[in-house]
Order: C-alpha cells, then structure tokens, then sequence
C-alpha cells in the first residue's frame, strides 16, 4: 500500500506492533490458545531424547548447544527463504510478531488468583496459577501463591510480550519469532530443573543476554510509576542488582515498589531451591498486591507504547521536512 511505502522503517514497525497487540489482546480476551504448544511439546521430547544425565558436564552442555542450533538455525532458514515470497509484507511481519507474542491475558488470571485466595479457595488458585509456573504449586501458602503469581506476570510479560516487542522494533519479526523459540527452549529445558541443569546452560545464557536492557528499560519504568514514595532509596536498595545477568533487578525494583517481599524458596520436582529474597522487611504478599503489581506492569506496557509511538512521530515528522 502507498500509505505504508511512505513511512520510515521504524514507525512503519510501530504501527504493524499496535495492530498486532490490539489483536492479540482481543482474541487472548475471547479464546485461550497458545500458538506454540506444538514447538513446546518438540522440545520436550527433544530434551528428554538427547540430554543423557550420565554423560560428563561438557557433553550435556554441548548437546544442549547443538540442540539449539539444530533447531533454531533451520527454522529461521526456512522462514527467511519463505518471506521473499510473501506478497503482502506487512501481513506477513504481523503474523510472525502474533506467533512470537505471549499471553496478554494475564492480568485478568492474577485478578481470578486474588479472588479465589479471597474467597479461601486456595485449591482453585493453585490450579489456576501452576500452568504458568515451573516451580510446583501444590504445597504453596495463600502468602506463596500470591508471591509466585505476582513474579509469574512480571517475568512472562518481561520475557514474552516486553522484550518481544522491543526485538522486534530494532531486529525485526523475524528475530523476535526467533527469541520466542529460543525463550520455549528455555522454559523446557530450564537450568532449575535437575535433569537440564547443564542441557540448558546456553538457552539460558542467550536468554538472559537479549533480556538485559529490556529488562532494565522496564523496571525503571516500574520504578517511576511509583515516584515520590521513595523512588531514590528503593534506586539505592537495588542498583547493586543492577549489572547482574539475571532478573534480580527487577524483582527487587518490582518487590520495593510494591512494598512487599519477593523471592526466597521455591520447590521444583520436590526439590527446594533457594533464591535471594528482596525487601525482606517489608510484609508478606497479599491477594490485593496482585492488582497492584498488574498495575505497575500495566504502566510499564502503557508508557513504553507512548513514548514509541511519540518517537516514531518525531521521527516521520523530521523525515517528511528534510523531504
């Protein structure tokens, strides 16, 4: 279309990424689907066919490399080869950004998690919750459930919608479809799990290394929508969490600006592994922090596609005077 041929790359990008998020929201509203269940089940049984727990440290990690790579590499070939063929661009941009999208939806679930722990139907909230977790659910306290959903929303909006969008701003669909992948891989062979402990070290890694900024972008965001109730010293608490690969930093900003306490034990495979607590003298996790948190990721989302959208408006603007 003419329309489209006149914008810049980058506001063209913006554009087809709020359509897409209007869509996914709508559907995701309606309809509980989830796209990428059959990649997740080929990775399952990938996992458990190639990762052999009696071979040496250096062979698992090498496996789960070479799994990686022979499962990303032609899938992306494929893909690229397949665009060159596709008439209507923008259709297809927008397809592979609604394949790479995770749930947008989860706001909503925390809120019917918060209701059922009001309610002291503490089953029903674990039923609810333990499809989005890794960790179990089944010995988890009204307190511990409100914590693990309250961490749940935070990373799987960072990791799945958050950092997915950005990749796809600055790389392009194509690479967010592929950070998408490689984030399946991720929750399958997941390093807490004993059997993937060393399987997974470089889905992990690579994860981790396209999630640092991101990651931080958000929660400064998370960090502002809670300015003037002690912005600078919850900034002091944590900045020690701030060049850490990992996503200590922003559920330490998360835990402070919610004024609540997160992190600690979590139970994977009837093991207990043993995290880093943040704002431990805050109190405990309540059913109404669930909304609150929803609300803070919500301005993160809101004000990130506000500022995009001001910038790509700049930006066209500039380029249309200079023409």
């Amino acid at each position: 279309m003419t329309v489209f041929s006149e914008l810049m790359p980058f506001s063209y990008h913006v554009l087809i990424l709020m359509v897409v998020l209007v869509i996914k929201f709508t559907v995701s509203h309606f309809v509980a689907h989830e796209p990428l269940r059959i990649f997740q089940f080929y990775c399952l049984q990938l996992g458990n066919k190639v990762n052999n727990s009696h071979h040496s440290t250096q062979q698992q990690t090498i496996a789960g490399l070479l799994a990686l790579l022979l499962t990303l590499v032609p899938i992306a070939l494929i893909l690229w080869l397949f665009a060159d063929f596709v008439a209507v661009d923008y259709l297809w941009q927008g397809l592979l950004f609604y394949f790479a999208l995770g749930s947008l939806n989860l706001g909503p679930i925390n809120k019917t998690i918060a209701q059922a722990l009001v309610a002291r139907q503490n089953y029903l909230a674990k039923q609810i919750l333990q499809p989005w977790l890794l960790r179990t659910t089944a010995p988890l306290s009204p307190v511990g459930l409100s914590k693990a959903a309250i961490e749940m929303q935070l990373l799987r909006s960072l990791q799945q919608v958050y950092v997915v969008s950005l990749v796809f701003i600055t790389c392009g669909p194509l690479a967010a479809f592929s950070y998408r992948l490689m984030l399946e891989m991720h929750y399958c062979w997941n390093t807490k799990l004993a059997q993937f402990k060393h399987f997974g070290f470089y889905h992990q890694l690579f994860i981790q290394l396209i999630q640092w900024l991101p990651s931080r972008l958000m929660a400064l965001l998370i960090l502002l929508s809670s300015l003037g109730q002690g912005t600078l010293l919850s900034w002091r608490l944590t900045r020690g969490h701030f060049f850490q690969l990992n996503n200590n930093f922003i559920i330490a900003v998360h835990a402070y600006s919610l004024a609540v306490k997160l992190g600690g034990v979590a139970m994977y495979q009837e093991e207990k592994s043993r995290k880093i607590t943040f704002n431990d003298l805050a109190k405990q996790p309540e059913p109404q922090d669930l909304i609150k948190a929803s609300r803070k990721v919500n301005f993160a989302y809101y004000s990130s596609l506000f500022l995009l959208v001001l910038l790509a408006l700049g930006w066209q603007l500039m380029a249309s005077n200079q023409a």
